[in-house]
């Protein structure tokens, strides 16, 4: 593709996996994290250490207003369990924050026209989305829309685990060269465990997002084994 691009960078398995997949097709990249009061910080030091591997710029941007409006089980404060259905919404897990993405999205477009970059790479997948609705195609369609039009430009979203599921991703993952980084480092425990050391990478084992994670690791070494 060429170009520059701005890549959101959690720190996770998801946007390990991207920035691995960035880096074939992008001539320059820079990485955009946030801390917005999140249970698992351990990740934006993991993010910092991923981008710094792979050579690329970080910037962490600092979001203070998610605790204040606190009703994610995800943030600093909260002793909701995770496993349960949100406070507000039955249909969704506790761990879901109202607007985070749109939210992340808006200030990740903000940060690319200061920078002069016209394409934005997302890790997002509604495959494997936890029941999270603003990880749908339909959702950053209709945002990339609105903040284009309202900042008149014409800056791109890339999402390419969309339809991916968590071993499929793991499968980008090893051929964009980044599956032993993302194993080591990145960081996906909501618990934000970093002590305990499985095939899968570190966590808790336990959280909705390490067995998630686990979930796909197997099904992807069950694919491998039974080619």
């Amino acid at each position: 593709m060429g170009t520059s691009t701005l890549v959101t960078l959690s720190g996770g398995q998801d946007s390990t996996t991207i920035l691995g997949w960035a880096k074939d097709r992008f001539d320059y990249i820079e990485t955009i994290t946030f801390d917005y009061g999140q249970k698992h910080k351990i990740e934006i030091e993991q993010a910092k250490k991923i981008a710094d591997i792979l050579r690329v710029k970080n910037t962490v941007l600092s979001i203070n207003a998610f605790t204040e409006l606190n009703n994610s089980a995800l943030l600093m404060g909260s002793d909701e369990d995770m496993s349960n259905p949100h406070i507000n919404n039955s249909n969704i897990p506790a761990s879901f924050v109202p607007n985070r993405n749109a939210i992340f999205f808006t200030l990740a477009h903000a940060f690319a026209q200061k920078q002069g970059i016209k394409n934005i790479i997302i890790g997002i997948s509604q495959a494997d989305y936890s029941g999270y609705p603003d990880c749908r195609e339909e959702f950053i369609e209709s945002l990339e829309t609105s903040l284009n039009l309202g900042s008149d430009e014409n800056i791109k979203f890339h999402y390419p685990l969309i339809n991916l599921s968590k071993a499929e991703t793991f499968k980008l993952a090893k051929s964009s060269n980044v599956l032993d980084l993302l194993l080591e480092e990145s960081h996906t425990c909501y618990n934000g465990v970093r002590d305990k050391r499985f095939e899968w990478g570190y966590g808790c084992d336990e959280c909705p997002a390490c067995i998630l994670r686990k979930k796909g690791w197997e099904e992807y070494n069950e694919s491998n084994t039974f080619r």
